[in-house]
């Protein structure tokens, strides 16, 4: 049973944002710290929040309830508790059309990073991911990361970085 009246939760659902959310603040500051300029809600599939069109690059910040943020370790990702008939098929087809729109992104070859709501709690590491992310670059048969040539495998199967001096 829901806790509000339909008037109380028409407006407390009316101040919910599509741009300029916390997180997405928080992104914009961390990706201009690192000295990068970024094309905001740039007109490509799914408008992603930031795009980077010389380096065909974009980065979208997908808040973790809104998106269906499937780690099991989130806690941002729970289900409300009361009319979930109207809640589940609506957050899935959030999910399912994000799918769709990463996939038409890279089909019109565009490079995409997501960064969850969740993951803004170690702004280092996510400021690490993006540098690396923006800094990639694609040469014939392997990608180069800030001089350093990525392809070796790894014992675990997993890509190792190599010098190439």
């Amino acid at each position: 049973m829901d806790t509000l009246t339909p008037k109380e939760r028409s407006a407390r659902m009316a101040l919910i944002k599509g741009r300029d959310t916390k997180p997405e603040l928080l992104l914009r500051q961390i990706v201009s710290a690192l000295g990068y300029r970024a094309k905001l809600h740039y007109d490509l599939p799914g408008r992603p929040d930031f795009a980077f069109p010389k380096r065909r690059k974009v980065i979208q910040i997908h808040g973790c309830f809104w998106h269906r943020h499937r780690a099991r370790s989130c806690p941002l990702a729970r289900l409300p508790k009361s009319r979930l008939d109207f809640w589940l098929p609506k957050l899935e087809a959030n999910r399912t059309r994000d799918l769709a729109k990463a996939r038409e992104l890279r089909r019109a070859g565009w490079k995409l990073l997501v960064i969850w709501e969740c993951q803004l709690k170690d702004t280092a590491r996510v400021a690490r991911r993006i540098s690396i992310f923006l800094e990639e670059t694609h040469e014939v048969g392997r990608t180069v990361r800030g001089g350093r040539r990525i392809g070796a495998r790894s014992p675990r199967g997993g890509l190792q970085a190599r010098s190439t001096r």
